[in-house]
């Protein structure tokens, strides 16, 4: 069993972030990646349902477009 969720029409955020995860970014107003870039690892890890596992996937996918975390 996985623990994924499907980002909604229109959210650039990876479709295999965990549905905690999701919820996170979503209940912060979080609806894409570009929105990250103002945002830091701590920062995002200190919202309920975010882990080590998200970011870690946020964190590539943010690479794989030629962004980063704000520092």
């Amino acid at each position: 069993m996985t623990d994924t969720h499907e980002s909604p029409p229109g959210s650039s955020l990876p479709e295999i972030i965990s549905k905690p995860a999701h919820r996170a970014l979503a209940g912060a107003g979080i609806v894409s990646l570009e929105q990250l870039n103002t945002i830091t690892e701590a920062e995002l890890l200190k919202l309920h349902g975010m882990g080590p596992k998200g970011i870690r996937i946020l964190r590539q996918a943010l690479a794989d477009k030629g962004l980063d975390f704000a520092k």
